[in-house]
């Protein structure tokens, strides 16, 4: 049972913030449970993880593309401004995981945090719940990989290289935009682009293994800044990459367009169009295994095509369509393998 916080921390007030600017003015209210367990399974042929491990509920950043808001609705709390500004903290999550791991579970795969929200989101920065987690994964050597528009994943920079030296460690920052604008219309309390651009230069230059995630593709909006991502990425030290094609399940697809039409208005319809288009006939609601992170078509197939020619020329070490599953416990997945 979720209990709420009569007087949550400001994470723009800490010694290590990701907001590099005034903070979003919307308040939010925090919400801490105890967790009875730490790591979950996927079973999705989807996914191109087994394990994750998720230290939050909710997300600060307020993407308004993030396919994860329908799972507020599981706690009673909406999928659209309650997702940015009522967060669930697993207080107790770190202590489960070191439980958890010196019983062996998940024993010789990848551990990806987080796979629902994002373990670097502001309220980090006060209750340290990823960094925790991070250092027992060090204690026990475990493969850890991480998916992230937080820039407080520098402050982690130093501990993520030396458990690279133990074991394998990967960090995908997820970079869709590079117009800053833009971004701040879809992402309002993300880190700006250039924030992130320098935070791949920061770990990479620490030692720490880089990717970026050109994700979500959002046709019509952003898939002509896919060249100059993937150039500036590898200009930070990004070694991998990959890309999805935005998903809206659920409630997301209400709160997406209802905000692109807000902030982007003369926009909106030619991007609605062009994401229909290129999901074809699934519609981008669809759900079942093996399609709902897919494309159809000309257009996606155009957008494939550039991705994989500019990440090829870049000297990117894979891209989605030349991954493969290493793993033998690893569920084989559209997207591959994300982190080995």
């Amino acid at each position: 049972m979720a209990r709420l916080v009569s007087n949550p921390p400001n994470p723009w007030a800490g010694p290590h913030v990701e907001w590099l600017g005034e903070p979003p003015p919307a308040g939010f209210q925090v919400f801490e449970e105890d967790a009875k367990s730490a790591l979950t399974k996927n079973d999705s042929p989807d996914v191109p993880f087994t394990w994750s491990l998720n230290p939050y509920r909710g997300c600060q950043h307020g993407c308004a593309y993030c396919y994860a808001r329908p799972t507020h609705t599981h706690l009673g709390f909406g999928a659209g401004t309650d997702f940015d500004t009522r967060i669930v903290v697993k207080r107790n999550l770190p202590e489960v995981f070191r439980r958890e791991l010196a019983r062996g579970k998940a024993k010789g795969t990848w551990i990806a945090l987080s796979g629902v929200t994002d373990p670097y989101q502001p309220i980090e920065s006060h209750y340290k719940i990823t960094r925790q987690c991070l250092e027992a994964a060090r204690e026990f050597r475990r493969p850890i990989g991480i998916v992230t528009r937080g820039s407080l994943v520098r402050r982690d920079a130093e501990l993520l290289a030396e458990m690279a030296r133990i074991a394998p460690v990967r960090v995908h920052i997820s970079i869709p935009f590079v117009d800053p604008d833009v971004s701040r219309a879809i992402e309002p309390a993300a880190p700006a682009p250039a924030a992130r651009f320098e935070t791949l230069r920061i770990l990479s230059e620490a030692g720490v293994p880089t990717g970026v995630a050109v994700a979500p593709v959002i046709p019509g909006l952003n898939d002509d800044q896919i060249p100059e991502i993937l150039q500036r990425a590898r200009d930070a030290g990004a070694e991998r990459t990959f890309t999805i094609l935005l998903r809206l399940p659920g409630e997301a697809r209400e709160v997406f367009e209802q905000r692109l039409r807000a902030n982007l208005p003369l926009r909106a319809d030619k991007v609605m169009h062009a994401l229909d288009d290129a999901r074809r006939a699934q519609g981008t609601t669809r759900i079942e295994f093996g399609e709902r992170m897919r494309g159809r078509g000309p257009r996606w197939d155009l957008i494939q095509d550039t991705f994989t020619l500019h990440a090829r020329r870049l000297g990117f070490e894979r891209t989605d369509e030349e991954l493969d599953v290493l793993a033998p416990d690893t569920p084989k997945s559209q997207q591959g393998e994300l982190f080995d």
